[in-house]
């Protein structure tokens, strides 16, 4: 709805998204790295900027850009983020965080977080965007309601709190090692089997 008010309006929106996935439930969405250039390899150590010329066709058309809204953004490497930052300053011939666009990132950061080869948790949480120093200039929006859980009908009313709850952690676990829990039919159909799973699949999927 945001991306529809700003176009009706005349202006630019782009959409992207960490993943194609993502990016296809977007209106005209295409993935971050296809939109802004990102470098494939990144490290906290380098200034890394995106390959983006600041008069070729993407330089002008980010110049003229209102709104940019990045759509799972907790999947990418905050060295990702940083490097927008810095090209958009650029382009954009600012100092202002993102070259003065207005950025909405969204994401949900108890689902997957970036992915570092043979990472240990520390470098997990060293390569979240919460470890930039861009996250102290965020202003941090809740989205409170699961619209798509309230809009069903016949579901379980406690379906939201217990979804939050299972990202929280705060399940019971059967096994700490493991990180096992015991889950509930209420948070979706419970399988004891590959024949079961994939039979329920084919039935209701």
């Amino acid at each position: 709805m945001i991306l529809a008010k700003v176009r009706q309006s005349g202006k630019t929106a782009l959409a992207v998204a960490s993943s194609g996935i993502a990016a296809t439930l977007l209106h005209n969405g295409k993935t971050a790295h296809s939109t802004f250039k990102l470098p494939l390899t990144v490290s906290l150590e380098q200034q890394s900027v995106c390959s983006i010329r600041k008069n070729g066709p993407l330089g002008i058309l980010i110049q003229n850009t209102s709104l940019i809204i990045w759509d799972e953004c907790t999947m990418s490497h905050r060295a990702h983020v940083e490097a927008v930052n810095r090209t958009l300053k650029d382009l954009r011939n600012s100092s202002t965080v993102m070259g003065g666009v207005t950025f909405v990132f969204a994401g949900d950061f108890r689902q997957t977080l970036p992915v570092i080869a043979k990472g240990t948790r520390a470098d997990i949480v060293k390569a979240c965007l919460k470890s930039s120093i861009i996250w102290n200039l965020i202003q941090r929006l809740n989205l409170r309601t699961n619209m798509r859980a309230h809009l069903t009908n016949n579901y379980d009313s406690n379906f939201p709190e217990k979804l939050l709850k299972l990202g929280e952690g705060q399940f019971p676990s059967t096994n700490v090692n493991c990180h096992q829990v015991v889950l509930d039919n209420g948070l979706g159909q419970i399988v004891h089997s590959l024949e079961d799973l994939i039979f329920f699949f084919l039935s209701y999927g």
